[in-house]
């Protein structure tokens, strides 16, 4: 985390903007995991936004609405495969009629 704080102050130096996302990328099978991992870089880095891959093989994808009810983090991409169109853009409506 501290290596991770010194790049982020190292990039403001350059540009007081910046970085201008800071993006967690989680895997929906750790579940309940991906909730705590996103407390500690939340808490350290002040996360933007949340990518969540492999949702394609689990039905642990709840776990974006966890994070986004608590850390109000919003999912910007998901990973729906191996392919490069299975990453794509979060719809929040889409995920959640697909849940259902």
């Amino acid at each position: 985390m501290a290596e991770l704080q010194k790049t982020k102050r190292s990039l403001a130096k350059k540009d007081p903007a910046a970085p201008h996302e800071i993006l967690l990328v989680v895997d929906a099978t750790t579940g309940s995991n991906a909730l705590a991992q996103a407390r500690e870089f939340h808490q350290a880095l002040g996360l933007t936004g949340l990518i969540v891959t492999k949702l394609d093989g689990s039905g642990k994808g709840g776990i974006v609405v966890a994070i986004q009810g608590e850390l109000k983090i919003p999912t910007r991409f998901i990973g729906t495969g191996e392919k490069i169109d299975d990453f794509t853009l979060f719809d929040a409506q889409k995920f959640t009629a697909e849940m259902l």
